[in-house]
């Protein structure tokens, strides 16, 4: 499974992702090509606890059976994360969470975690999909 990123059409670009004479079309690009869903109560509470790391390509996705208020803590996770919030594939929140204090809360029915500085080019609006 790979995590695709689209950046949200700008003010001035069509929004069917047709190009300007200014402007090249929309592009997708892969956030992560390795990527695991925590589907369980078990893998959710988990989520990256007690890892070392992560690879720089990884992405643990938190899928919810509805938009609601998504909480994440970095208690006894010893690296920073970015995190995304979404709905319906939309990102309605990005944040750097820090080494084992961080937290985080957004509207979602699903969440991401990467690894530090692999969502710096994703912001509010744009849109995040798993594919296989």
């Amino acid at each position: 499974m790979r995590l695709i990123h689209r950046r949200a059409p700008s003010a001035d670009e069509p929004a069917d992702g047709a190009s300007s004479a200014r402007e090249p079309a929309v592009t997708s690009t892969t956030l992560a090509s390795d990527v695991d869903v925590a589907r369980s109560a078990l893998e959710q509470g988990r989520g990256l606890m007690f890892r070392r790391s992560i690879p720089d390509d990884y992405a643990l996705v938190f899928p919810f059976d509805a938009p609601d208020t998504q909480w994440l803590h970095m208690l006894f996770v010893p690296f920073a994360i970015d995190a995304l919030w979404l709905v319906d594939g939309e990102v309605t929140r990005t944040k750097r969470l820090a080494p084992f204090v961080g937290l985080g809360r957004g509207r979602a029915d699903t969440v991401v975690e990467l690894p530090a500085g692999a969502a710096d080019a994703v912001a509010v609006g744009d849109e995040i999909r798993l594919v296989d």
